[in-house]
């Protein structure tokens, strides 16, 4: 649990730094900055959930239903027995809490990265949801090489 509670504080700090950087000093006047042929840093504020999805619900409602999925979270990792567990836990609860935080703050997620390809954008994300993308990866994985007795399916799925 000590790896995924250690995790989750980085992944938020390093979150909210990053978000404090961008509006405070990157963004100073608000612009597009273009990086590479497929990456942009812009400024955004999504006030829905992902891909904007709810946008214009009430801030408290989103921030109430993530302290309660943060809870969930929290309540998961205390029962994980596995290291890669308490690592994808702790990555989707500290980028949780840093959008929790950032609904608080300012009323929205602050997004401000912009990958595309031509004309086609991916939604803007931010540092907190790439710890959201990449825990829910870690707990995937984790699925498909453990069981609940921690055995490695890899090695023998078809024994009993």
């Amino acid at each position: 649990m000590a790896l995924g509670l250690l995790t989750a504080v980085l992944w938020c700090a390093f979150d909210q730094v990053s978000n404090w950087w961008i509006l405070e000093r990157v963004m100073v006047p608000p612009r597009e900055i273009p990086v590479t042929g497929f990456f942009n840093i812009v400024l955004g504020a999504n006030t829905g959930v992902s891909f904007g999805l709810f946008a214009g619900s009430p801030q408290s409602l989103l921030v109430v239903l993530g302290a309660a999925l943060v809870g969930i979270l929290l309540f998961m990792l205390w029962r994980t027995e596995t290291l890669l567990g308490a690592a994808g836990l702790g990555l989707v609860i500290g980028g949780a809490v840093g959008n929790i935080i950032d609904r608080l703050r300012r009323g929205g997620v602050t997004d401000f990265l912009d990958f595309y390809v031509g004309q086609w954008h991916w939604p803007t994300f931010n540092v907190a949801d790439i710890g959201i993308v990449c825990g829910a990866g870690l707990l995937l994985l984790e699925g498909a090489f453990t069981s609940r007795s921690g055995r490695d399916r890899s090695a023998g799925a078809c024994r009993p």
